[in-house]
């Protein structure tokens, strides 16, 4: 059975103050839980492990993508190819951080591994920050956490300029770049959140702005442009599929920007052939029946309990769970139904004496450096609860 320990909920001022205002969902129930789960030291390297491991899986997935040119197979728009290979032959585009989720490694369960959110993750504040501030707040030790997410992402970010490991060689190469930073209007949480990121890259030595999507200016000859300033570096917290798709015409110009040499863009766009879920496919077709993975298909697996999602579905959107008999158990309503689904085995998540499903989220910035977990029922969506931890 799962460990969890209950602690004192976090005043709702206190978590403003640390610029944390999405606490409380639409049904007026708290979004942060009131129990932590209480994980073993073995447990924690496990999925530090996992995801090293997965992570050099997804780059070999990605090579056997490109060279085999099977970007449709996995659902990437044809207006992103070209952008996805740009982004990939070049180190300069350097992926800055995404998130496993996984099932098990808690409970006895094996980890196994159920998507890669590569392109742009979230939980990322409440991960990095708002476990410590659990702990601090209940009087426990800060430090008994597998969360190095904030340290990470410094020194990932200097990595931008040494393109290799060595981050004490940042501070003779850097140029003084600037670094754009931006969200969609209107949403708290994604403003929020690519506000730490920007305030993490600041104290990693760059000089950075803020700014929202629409105020930006883009152009192949100038770039990226705020405030009739040229930004070399932007970070944007909007999905590849959604520019591809909704805004076709920035799609074009952001490729023209960066064969020109323009502006580099994080994340980069390759980082959409590891967000797709039919990247599952080919990382069975790979490394098949690998501990770490599930079977995946582009059709559905005969006599087999397995979920149904979608390519680029979010939040559980789209999601089903079928059983052995083709038969639904349960289902999701969403927005993503017109994109290509895949078929993947189901994995037992663990679970709570109440019967409340919990799943991991394995950060990765060079290498794994956080954890954090939802809870929610059997299909984890945007009504789940975050969980924090600590390590025994």
């Amino acid at each position: 059975m799962i460990e969890l320990r209950q602690v004192k909920e976090i005043d709702k001022k206190y978590l403003e103050s640390l610029g944390f205002f999405w606490h409380t969902d639409s049904d007026n129930s708290n979004y942060i839980s009131d129990e932590i789960i209480a994980i073993s030291e073995q447990e924690a390297l496990s999925f530090e492990n996992a995801a090293n491991e997965l992570y050099d899986m997804f780059i070999k997935a990605g090579q056997y993508i490109i060279d085999n040119n099977l970007f449709h197979d996995i659902g990437i728009p044809f207006n992103l190819i070209n952008t996805i290979k740009l982004s990939w032959e070049n180190d300069v585009h350097w992926h800055l951080y995404g998130r496993f989720d996984l099932a098990g490694g808690i409970d006895g369960l094996p980890i196994k591994l159920l998507e890669f959110n590569a392109d742009t993750p979230t939980s990322l504040f409440e991960t990095t920050i708002i476990q410590w501030a659990i702990l601090k707040y209940n009087g426990l030790e800060e430090s008994l956490q597998f969360n190095g997410i904030y340290e990470a992402l410094v020194d990932n970010f200097k990595r931008i300029v040494t393109i290799d490991s060595d981050i004490d060689r940042f501070d003779h190469l850097y140029e003084g770049w600037k670094f754009l930073f931006t969200s969609i209007r209107g949403n708290i949480e994604e403003e929020n959140t690519v506000r730490l990121l920007q305030h993490i890259a600041s104290k990693a030595g760059f000089k950075t702005k803020f700014a929202f999507a629409d105020e930006i200016d883009f152009s192949k000859e100038d770039g990226i442009v705020f405030e009739d300033e040229n930004y070399e570096l932007w970070f944007k917290l909007i999905p590849w599929e959604m520019i591809a798709i909704e805004e076709p015409d920035l799609a074009m110009l952001l490729e023209q920007i960066i064969q020109n040499e323009k502006a580099i863009i994080f994340n980069p766009a390759y980082t959409l052939l590891f967000q797709s879920k039919g990247i599952m496919k080919i990382l069975w077709d790979l490394y098949p029946n690998h501990p770490l993975l599930l079977k995946t298909s582009f059709e559905p697996i005969a006599n087999h309990k397995y979920v149904k999602k979608p390519i680029f579905g979010r939040e559980g959107g789209n999601v089903s769970i079928i059983d052995n008999d083709g038969d639904i158990l349960k289902s999701n309503d969403g927005e993503y139904e017109n994109y290509k689904m895949v078929y993947q085995e189901y994995a037992q998540l663990a679970k709570d004496m109440n019967g409340n499903s919990y799943q991991a989220g394995t950060f990765y910035a060079y290498e794994a450096c956080g954890l954090g977990f939802r809870k929610g029922e059997e299909i984890i969506d945007n009504y789940s609860k975050f969980v924090g931890h600590i390590v025994k």
